[in-house]
């Protein structure tokens, strides 16, 4: 595409990130299942915040989110003044970006990375930087070996979607002790809830000891926020200072900072989003495998099924859509032959499973 425009070259190598679909041409209930979206919503306290927060709608956000920062630092036991907010964890890579990188510098990341990892890399005019996988996991040898003197800034989705796995806090370590002090590493930790494993860690260990380090976290995933765009970073002070000097100055609205002060008060609700994800994931799991099916090890709230070859992934998934389920196509994220599916609740679960049961059975018709 051309344009008159003087605009970066690299602004023009993006291609937009297509978000998962939630409408079908069928009169079939519509099951949602392609944006790992939290199937029992929001807490009814984060609601009822948010719904209060309206009558204040003709007033500018509190502009440095000083009461929703303070809640998340008596919750997690982060530095308030350490921390900051932002529309969703994607703006915060954004300005992450957009403060330590620009021409003639280099992103990296793993190929089966968060998209917006890219796409914010060539907004900022960086060079983005793709370290082959190992098994669709992060390959810390790998991303070793493509840092170079240009290297800027570091992410690794902890852990990764699309693909469920994770790094260990081993790995993250090895990871940092070999990268440049003047390269930021990035622990992209939106599905850190989720996880249980002994040997994972979520990257705030790495902040609290170097001042290169941030950890990005987001209420859109366990906590039910995602239509108010709302996540948050954890960082040395000297970054967290350099990000505030980029971001604008009401980023954060109103309900969104006001839901996630009370979400964070209601964790029980939390933790009971949690133990559903628990219970449905390895369940779900096997029975998908018990059809034949390769699907792949996760510790998130979805799973990535893999149909063995593009023809038959965009077959199940036209199947599925015609059963009113919807999936996530990851062929964007170099993963053709694969679908991804978000956890929702039990009777989604089934759904899916009889739909599969199904276009199995149809292909041997």
């Amino acid at each position: 595409m051309s344009s008159g425009f003087d605009v970066k070259n690299s602004i023009m190598q993006i291609h937009p990130y297509v978000p998962g679909e939630s409408k079908l041409g069928t009169e079939k209930p519509i099951r949602q299942l392609a944006a790992n979206e939290a199937p029992l919503g929001a807490s009814p306290k984060a609601i009822e915040a948010a719904q209060d927060s309206v009558a204040q709608l003709n007033r500018y956000p509190e502009g440095g989110a000083v009461a929703l920062r303070e809640k998340i630092s008596e919750r997690f036991g982060f530095p308030a003044q350490q921390l900051i907010c932002g529309a969703g964890s994607d703006e915060i890579i954004a300005l992450i970006c957009q403060a330590f990188t620009g021409e003639g510098k280099e992103v990296l990341y793993s190929q089966h990375g968060f998209l917006m990892y890219k796409i914010s890399a060539l907004a900022a005019g960086a060079t983005p930087v793709a370290a082959p996988e190992t098994n669709l996991r992060t390959d810390v040898d790998s991303m070793i070996e493509h840092v170079t003197e240009n290297t800027r800034v570091v992410f690794v989705a902890n852990p990764n979607n699309p693909t469920g796995s994770y790094s260990t806090k081993a790995e993250l370590d090895r990871l940092h002790a070999a990268l440049p002090e003047d390269a930021l590493l990035v622990i992209d930790a939106a599905y850190s809830e989720y996880v249980d494993a002994d040997d994972y860690a979520d990257g705030s260990e790495l902040v609290a000891k170097h001042s290169n380090v941030v950890m990005t976290r987001t209420f859109s995933k366990l906590f039910g926020l995602a239509a108010l765009r709302i996540g948050w970073a954890y960082g040395s002070e000297e970054v967290i200072d350099i990000l505030n000097r980029v971001r604008g100055p009401f980023n954060v609205s109103v309900p969104a900072q006001a839901a996630a002060t009370a979400a964070l008060d209601d964790w029980d609700w939390a933790m009971d989003a949690k133990q559903l994800n628990n219970r449905l994931l390895p369940a779900v799991t096997q029975r998908l495998r018990g059809m034949g099916l390769t699907v792949y090890d996760s510790v998130g709230n979805f799973i990535l099924i893999d149909f063995d070859n593009p023809d038959r992934a965009t077959a199940a998934d036209e199947y599925l859509r015609a059963e009113g389920i919807i999936g996530r196509s990851v062929a964007g994220y170099g993963l053709p032959t694969c679908l991804r599916m978000t956890i929702g609740t039990e009777d989604d679960m089934d759904a899916v499973n009889q739909a599969l049961t199904r276009f199995i059975e149809s292909e041997s018709a």
